[in-house]
């Protein structure tokens, strides 16, 4: 584990998530659309965890990640207060994409789990790109 809480196992990344009052609905559990922001921030310091800096990649390079497709499964509900643990792990990485797994798990209960599809593109025209092989190289396990 790193000093901001993220732990890189084999191809995993986990990292860590208190849910606060905002995230929260009436009924007092994880208001389902903020595991999408959960899932997104895990990918964003998965992203930095690897050396690669979105903002640098989009206005030096002219690329970025998009998320193209997200399905999620609701399996339990996760409540104030909770720290959950949000992994990361592909699953497939392709020319121009890559699809990963995402999890909220706590205390080892999976809350909710995801797969999304992720696509590399091309600031000018959103179009998809090959994925450098400089970034490639930081994703494989």
């Amino acid at each position: 584990m790193d000093s901001k809480g993220a732990l890189l196992t084999a191809a995993q990344f986990n990292w860590n998530v208190r849910v606060y009052y905002e995230d929260t609905d009436t009924a007092g559990v994880v208001y389902y659309a903020n595991y999408l922001r959960f899932f997104e921030r895990a990918r964003t310091e998965w992203l930095r965890h690897l050396g690669l800096n979105q903002e640098k990649l989009a206005a030096e390079e002219g690329l970025r990640f998009v998320v193209r497709r997200a399905t999620l499964d609701f399996v339990a509900a996760a409540r104030l207060d909770d720290l959950l643990q949000i992994s990361v792990r592909i699953l497939k990485l392709a020319k121009a994409s890559l699809e990963l797994e995402q999890e909220a798990s706590n205390q080892g209960r999976r809350i909710c789990a995801a797969t999304v599809q992720v696509a590399f593109l091309r600031n000018a025209d959103f179009r998809p790109v090959p994925i450098p092989v400089s970034i490639r190289a930081k994703m494989q396990p």
